[in-house]
């Protein structure tokens, strides 16, 4: 009986949708040409001119700093709410894992709107820190829920091994919790800066006037009809990202 090629050509077309856009993008920001579309020749031009462009590389600091401060206080925070949620029971820990929850399945338009809200009739000033705050708001969830995940598979016995042999509370978090918490912690620590440097609609809502973030940025390019630097900054960012998971490979499986 001979095999289906169907889901061999399902699976080319699949792969051709995702990864030839993106050809396409990073050619045409090699293309000499304003606009895009036809080729008029090879050119360096719009890549030193994105070095030039000061208003970018403030927005990437910008994104860089509230996905790194985001990124740090959720880590802590969602650390705990899921130790929390896996070591206690009760009405309490319902309501706890239920408003954990919550930011996961909220609409990013309503949770913008809300911390709007919050902001302006707290009187608290649009800026970097109001992005923060509302970045943290929803990457507590995911590294709570992937800590949890982790907490799962944690085996009990082993900190009951550990006072059986003298260790302290501080010592067991330290020596014992934390090592294997941490493959767990790392995956959410990750996501968390994922989600955080790449979030548009929440940070639209938040951001004031000089605390422009890339995407938001890059929003703007695109009303005001700038492809060729967009095409640029997207060919170095994928450059930098497939860079960074080639090097994750490589230290995986040296680790192995």
């Amino acid at each position: 009986m001979r095999r289906s090629r169907l889901p061999l050509l399902a699976g080319i077309g699949v792969l051709l949708f995702l990864y030839l856009p993106m050809v396409a993008l990073v050619a045409q920001s090699f293309n000499a040409s304003r606009f895009g579309g036809r080729w008029m020749g090879f050119s360096l031009k719009w890549y030193a001119r994105l070095f030039e462009n000061r208003p970018i590389w403030d927005a990437l600091w910008n994104s860089l700093f509230v996905a790194l401060v985001g990124t740090g206080v959720s880590v802590v925070l969602g650390t705990l709410s899921g130790w929390a949620m896996h070591r206690y029971r009760g009405g309490l820990q319902r309501v706890h894992h239920s408003l954990v929850y919550a930011p996961l399945v909220v609409p990013d338009v309503l949770m913008g709107i809300s911390l709007l809200l919050l902001f302006v009739n707290s009187g608290v000033p649009l800026g970097l820190g109001t992005i923060s705050l509302a970045h943290i708001t929803f990457c507590i969830s995911y590294v709570a829920f992937v800590v949890l995940g982790r907490l799962q598979e944690f085996d009990d016995s082993v900190l009951d091994a550990a006072r059986d042999l003298g260790a302290g509370w501080w010592t067991t978090f330290w020596r014992v919790v934390l090592p294997m918490l941490a493959p767990g912690i790392a995956s959410g620590a990750v996501l968390a800066f994922t989600l955080s440097i790449d979030d548009f609609v929440i940070t639209f809502f938040v951001a004031g006037p000089g605390s422009t973030t890339l995407p938001v940025h890059v929003y703007s390019m695109i009303r005001h009809g700038t492809p060729t630097l967009i095409n640029a900054l997207s060919g170095l960012l994928m450059a930098v990202t497939f860079g960074l998971v080639l090097l994750g490979q490589r230290f995986i499986r040296q680790s192995r």
